[in-house]
């Protein structure tokens, strides 16, 4: 499951490479879906996929049908209100991601920001400065209350950007200022 997916690219991709899984993108904003969306029920010989859904929704709003059937939940490159969620531990948000968990289901983050760019959403979202020790001595516990185990954390090379497959990802290899960190979780209890 790809929250905060975007083009749906991260989606179209995995399901493309792996047709042996059901893949599930979700997104607030609907426009960014419709192209990615109309392509997967094309015929196989034109992109068409059967392994891929797309759904309009909030992380806020997850509906209740997605409950327990994650095996894995990516959230790459957020922004807006999920961004502030995952930085700041909203316990709102972390619990609606926790629902959607099986057991011992792995909860990836992979956050870019730059603090020189990015500094008005930094600023309005009011969000703390990004770094390992932040993570494991303030965040972890936030996570921990939500049902998650924070169980690796560390910056990302832009080698490792590749490997991800979105458009972001793409986009931003070439940005010598952007710092990229990523939070691995488990589902616990």
């Amino acid at each position: 499951m790809d929250v905060g997916t975007g083009d749906g690219l991260f989606v179209y991709n995995c399901a493309r490479r792996d047709p042996q899984t059901f893949f599930i993108g979700i997104d607030a904003n609907r426009r960014q879906l419709e192209k990615i969306s109309h392509k997967i029920y094309r015929k196989p010989a034109k992109g068409g996929l059967p392994n891929p859904l797309f759904l309009q929704a909030s992380a806020e709003t997850l509906p209740d049908e997605l409950s327990g059937i994650a095996s894995k939940v990516h959230i790459n490159f957020p922004w807006g209100s999920l961004l502030r969620a995952v930085v700041t531990g909203d316990e709102i948000v972390l619990s609606h991601l926790r629902r959607i968990c099986a057991p011992n289901a792995l909860l990836r983050v992979v956050v870019d920001l730059d603090f020189e760019t990015d500094r008005t959403e930094i600023d309005r979202l009011g969000l703390p400065p990004l770094s390992v020790d932040y993570v494991n001595d303030l965040l972890a516990a936030k996570y921990s209350e939500a049902g998650f185990q924070i169980v690796e954390t560390g910056s990302l090379s832009t080698s490792a950007l590749r490997e991800l497959h979105t458009s972001w990802a793409r986009r931003l290899q070439a940005s010598s200022t952007r710092s990229f960190m990523e939070i691995g979780a488990r589902a616990v209890g």
